[in-house]
Formats: structure tokens, sequence, C-alpha cells
């Protein structure tokens, strides 16, 4: 059943009760027919046939409703349906309406009270009334009040929450994507110069060939494997270590990727904290495979392990060789992205030796 033919029923309803209500309190000596009090009773039940689609227009006919009533002798009936319309103006009505009613309702019971006990000589008549008065104005006004912060507090945290989902979402995309490229650029960088090597030159002898082949096998293989692990990791409802590089492969890394480096390891090798571990190998790994695309050998690697940091400075030579590798200029961005996420630093630039890459990562 849709709000709207909910709301016609609850007019419905509450136009019978008023009714009922008007049959069996109705005073014959007021000299006014039961009849008109009828009027604005249906105009209070309109009212609520349209408090959710025109709160307010509902609020102002059943207030000129009310008035009506009051004015031939006030019925029960049509007061019981007031309640409604002024409690649909406040719960979907404009929040400037909400707080005007919240200042001005209390207003009403104490200005009612008065003028009763004024006209009644009786003060214990006019605080009667101005507790009635109450019930149908601040009660229904406190309670919309209270339902509508309710629901908003609700709904922003939901926002909130939906707000932290999508964040969530992306710093996983995020990190997702610095793996993949990470995984899968090295390798087939190193297999497509390997290849074109073979391609291109017609002066290797059948061992060069061979070696290279074995080279980009090995890459194939290698490459497999740590997709499979990704995979893996991405299926599991747990994480695991299994499968993650150290910085203590880097001398099988240098092998794989079929450069020429260097690899001088300063200060005492320890336990890294696996973040870190994994980070300064991804960032190794694509400095290896930038200067493989775009730099000639030999490369320098420098792995300094200080008392709460790890510096790591990957410098070589650079060529005006072009290479036709096709790529995503994202392996600086991931590498920058991985140093500042461990509140690191990274540099990247010209140097002496051609470029060079610096890693500060804490420990």
């Amino acid at each position: 059943m849709t709000p709207h033919r909910q709301d016609a029923l609850m007019a419905v309803a509450a136009f019978a009760v008023g009714v009922l209500l008007l049959a069996g309190a109705y005073d014959h000596s007021k000299g006014v027919p039961v009849q008109l009090f009828l009027v604005p009773l249906a105009v209070t039940c309109v009212g609520v046939v349209i408090r959710r689609r025109r709160p307010v227009t509902a609020f102002v006919i059943g207030v000129v409703a009310l008035a009506a009533d009051a004015s031939m002798g006030p019925s029960l009936g049509t007061a019981v349906v007031f309640t409604d319309n002024i409690y649909a103006a406040t719960l979907y009505g404009p929040r400037k309406l909400m707080t005007a009613l919240l200042r001005v309702t209390p207003l009403w019971p104490l200005a009612a009270g008065v003028a009763a006990g004024l006209q009644t000589q009786s003060w214990a008549w006019g605080t009667v009334m101005g507790f009635q008065v109450g019930l149908i104005t601040v009660m229904p006004v406190a309670s919309a009040a209270i339902v509508r912060n309710l629901r908003d507090n609700a709904r922003q945290a939901a926002l909130m929450a939906e707000y932290d989902r999508r964040a969530a979402i992306t710093a996983e995309r995020n990190r997702m994507a610095r793996e993949l490229h990470d995984m899968v650029a090295n390798h087939f960088s190193a297999i497509a110069i390997q290849s074109s090597a073979v391609l291109s030159r017609t002066d290797l002898d059948a061992r060069s060939v061979r070696q290279i082949m074995e080279s980009i096998r090995e890459n194939s293989v290698q490459g497999m494997a740590e997709m499979r692990g990704m995979i893996g990791l991405l299926r599991a409802e747990g994480a695991t270590e299994a499968l993650r590089p150290s910085l203590t492969e880097v001398d099988d890394l240098v092998k794989r990727t079929g450069v020429t480096a260097v690899v001088d390891v300063q200060g005492t090798p320890r336990d890294l904290p696996p973040a870190v571990d994994l980070a300064g190998y991804r960032i190794v790994q694509e400095s290896l495979t930038n200067a493989l695309k775009h730099g000639s050998a030999p490369v320098s690697v420098a792995i300094d392990y200080r008392p709460d940091e790890l510096v790591l400075t990957i410098d070589n030579p650079v060529t005006d060789r072009p290479r036709d590798l096709p790529g995503a200029r994202a392996g600086l961005i991931g590498m920058k992205e991985r140093a500042t996420l461990l509140g690191g630093t990274f540099e990247a630039g010209p140097c002496e030796r051609g470029w060079r890459v610096t890693a500060t990562l804490s420990t």
C-alpha cells in the first residue's frame, strides 16, 4: 500500500472517529446545529489526506478549521484530527516551519489558559484549558520534531557510512591497481625487451638466444605465479603472507629482470614490517623496470637499513634510444603512493648518473 493511500484511509478513519466523538459529546445547549461541526471536521480530514504531499497546506487549513470550530464552540473530534495536521507540518514541512512551531506553540497554551481564566474568573478552568491546548499543539510538535531529528541523524549516519564505504572501495582499488601494475609490468617489460632483442638482432649465437629464451620463460612463469597468488588473495577470506615478496629476494628479482645491476646492502639487514618490506620490494622492482625500459646498464641499487628507517636509492644511466613499449605512466605515481601511505618520502628525477629514485620508509 502506498503512503498516499494510507493517508486517505487514515483520513476516512479520522472522520468516522470524529463523528462518533461529536455524536457522543455534543452539547445541544449551544444552539448550533450539529451538522455545522461536520464542516471543520471534514476540512481537517482533508489535511490528513494531503499530509505528506502538502504539509504546509494541511496545517493552514487545519488552523482555519480549528478556529471555525472554536467559534461555534470547540468540539473534541476536530481538535483531535488537528493534532495530525500540526504533527505532519512539523515532520514533513520545511525545517524553518518546524523551528517556528517549536518556538510559538508553547505560547498558545499560556495564552489560552490566561484568556479562559480571565473570561471565567476561574484560574482552575484556565489551567485546564491551557493543558488541553498544550495537548493538541505542543505535544504533536515536540514528538514530530523528535522523530524528524532521529530520521535526519539516521540519514546522516547512512550517508557517512556510504561515504566511508566508497572511500574504502577506492582505497582498495588503488591498492590492487598498484599491486597489479608492479607485479605485471616488471615481468612483461622484461619479456617484451628480451623478445625484441631476439627478433631484431641477427648476430646472436644459439647459446645467447637460449639464455634469453630461458629468461623470458622464467619471467612468464613467475608472472603467472604472482597473478595466481593475487587472485588467491582476492578470493580468500583472510589475509595471507605466503606469497608476499621480500627485499631479501632482490638478487633474484635482478636476475629475472635481466638488467645488469649492482646491489649494495648497507647496515644490518633485519625483519621489516610486512607493509614496509612489500613496499620496498615493489619500489625496487618498478625502478628496475623503468631502467630496463628507459635507461641503460649498469643499475645501482642501494638498500640502507637505518635504525628507524629504510632508505632505497636506485640510480641508472638514461638513453635516448626509443623503446616501443606501451605504459600507463603509473609507476612513479604508485611508488610515491606506497611511500606516502607508510609515512615516508619519495623522490625521482635526474642526477649525475642519469636518473635516481630515492625512497625513505619509516620502520
